[in-house]
């Protein structure tokens, strides 16, 4: 497993609220102690709610959640697209825009004594290249909504899925789905996607394949 999958899954399993020690998750991904305390820290640097410390464990608190706002799935998607691709561009006097925009988002924040902040929006280190999957989102949207299944390639194989949810957790954009190559729930990170395309068939609820199922769950695999 490479660097940036090691850490999709350490996201997975932290997003369950629980407290994970730094040996048993290195037991399970086959690392050492030390590789996970480093993993630890490129996730608290991106933007992961990372708690905990050495020798103790960690966990991820809940999510920031943005008050209300007037905004349409379009402006949101825009929003995310301009932070992640411009606050890190060449184009300075785009990146300034780019990084006052966060400004004015992290100034509605909730805020939390002792937490540093972590500026909306931008991915660091492994996740830098996140804001590729971005151009795949309103296929993705769209086939959600219309009920549509899709075939993705991911690491060249390809998978007929049926999309269900669009998520954004830790400064990552990820799909949950069932997959009908594997019989399961999936889900995976929009920069992972090597290839996107609708299908013909349409889906409907099935037990054992609706979101709801998904949620029941908790845990899905990782794609």
């Amino acid at each position: 497993m490479n660097r940036k999958d090691r850490l999709y899954a350490l996201m997975e399993r932290l997003r369950d609220g629980e407290l994970h020690t730094a040996e048993a998750m290195a037991q399970d991904l086959g690392v050492s102690v030390r590789t996970i305390y480093r993993d630890m820290e490129v996730l608290a640097a991106s933007g992961v709610p990372v708690e905990g410390a050495r020798g103790y464990g960690y966990t991820a608190r809940a999510a920031v959640t943005l008050p209300p706002l007037n905004l349409t799935d379009a402006e949101l998607d825009a929003l995310h697209i301009a932070l992640a691709a411009l606050g890190a561009s060449d184009l300075e006097e785009h990146a300034a825009a780019a990084r006052s925009l966060a400004a004015k988002i992290e100034a509605v924040l909730p805020e939390e004594a002792g937490q540093p902040a972590a500026p909306f929006g931008f991915a660091t280190d492994a996740f830098a290249g996140a804001a590729r999957g971005f151009a795949h989102m309103p296929t993705i949207r769209a086939a959600i909504r219309a009920r549509q299944k899709l075939r993705v390639v991911l690491a060249g194989q390809p998978h007929d899925i049926r999309p269900l949810l669009l998520d954004y957790w830790g400064r990552v954009w990820t799909c949950v789905c069932w997959d009908e190559r594997d019989g399961a729930f999936s889900r995976f990170a929009l920069d992972r996607i090597e290839g996107l395309a609708p299908l013909p068939g349409l889906f409907v609820d099935e037990p054992g394949k609706r979101l709801s199922d998904w949620q029941t769950l908790g845990k899905p695999s990782q794609g």
